[in-house]
């Protein structure tokens, strides 16, 4: 049997990250579907990756690097003339970072300008078992952009395909967080499986506590949801049931950049080859928690566990 498919949608963009010595910096790139994508792909399952980016030398190399990776790039598209976005990481000295980002011109912000991104995805809608976005990958889009991809989300799930779906919420992605939290909920009503960060989720709903948060995503119809809570681990909810699940413990924390994208990696490849939520959950902390020791969102091939 094939192994099962996944389409993810959302931005790469070039990262800049601490190296070596005071101020020196190394190029790379990330983006936080695209870090699942990458994870997903190294844990053999299928993804493609479909995202907009420019004609230059960068983004040629982001397009080769994918491909090495084993991601199909089919449904990358390139327009001429512009520049793929670009994120600089600080890390304090417990690990936590901060970005800086340059991305108002990133082409990924025209992708759903038109049907063209709808039309060559429905043309392939056979290939995947699963679509994955973010709130990130919401946030690139104006409101006309984010109907036209709900109405491809839509689309899909009626034909049988799961949609996954990270709030990640990024203030600075937003013009406030009334219109984040409409454009996330549009996709949390449809959603089959929710990967929410509780920070993230209080941060934009206020929401009091982790019990607060599922009572909330379950009103709004959530049937399986990981609720991510760092170091405490994570609160499962399946099947009406709610569990908890502890993180092995991390000797020392360098970059806590893409724990989380790494995270719901493992959970979705578990959860495709029919591992229980609780197994899923035990391989994200695992593979998280490799993530965390090294730096940058995307670590060696290596030093996967």
């Amino acid at each position: 049997m094939a192994e099962p498919r996944v389409l993810a949608i959302g931005e790469c963009m070039l990262e800049l990250s601490p190296s070596g010595g005071e101020g020196q910096l190394q190029l790379g790139y990330g983006g936080d579907t695209l870090n699942t994508s990458v994870y997903l792909s190294r844990l053999g399952i299928g993804v493609t990756y479909l995202t907009e980016l420019g004609d230059d030398p960068h983004s040629d190399h982001m397009v080769a690097s994918w491909r090495a990776e084993g991601l199909d790039t089919g449904l990358v598209l390139r327009r001429d003339g512009r520049l793929p976005g670009l994120y600089l990481i600080n890390i304090d000295q417990q690990g936590e970072r901060s970005f800086h980002y340059w991305r108002r011109e990133a082409p990924v912000r025209q992708l759903f300008d038109d049907t063209r991104a709808q039309e060559l995805v429905l043309e392939r809608a056979g290939d995947f078992d699963l679509v994955y976005l973010s709130g990130v990958t919401l946030s690139l889009f104006g409101a006309a952009g984010r109907e036209r991809l709900c109405e491809l989300l839509s689309t899909l799930r009626k034909g049988g395909v799961t949609i996954a779906f990270d709030s990640n919420y990024r203030s600075a992605g937003w013009q406030d967080a009334n219109e984040a939290r409409a454009a996330m909920d549009s996709v949390v009503s449809m959603a089959d499986l929710l990967l929410p960060t509780f920070e993230d989720e209080q941060a934009l709903h206020d929401d009091q506590g982790p019990a607060t948060c599922l009572e909330r995503l379950v009103q709004a119809g959530a049937q399986e949801v990981v609720l991510k809570r760092g170091a405490a681990g994570c609160t499962l909810l399946h099947d009406g049931q709610v569990e908890e699940i502890e993180a092995p413990p991390v000797d020392k924390v360098v970059d806590t950049t893409a724990a989380g994208d790494a995270f719901n990696a493992a959970y979705l490849a578990a959860r495709l080859r029919g591992e229980s939520p609780r197994s899923a959950a035990s391989r994200g902390h695992r593979l998280a928690a490799a993530v965390i020791g090294a730096r940058g969102a995307i670590i060696p091939a290596d030093a996967m566990p």
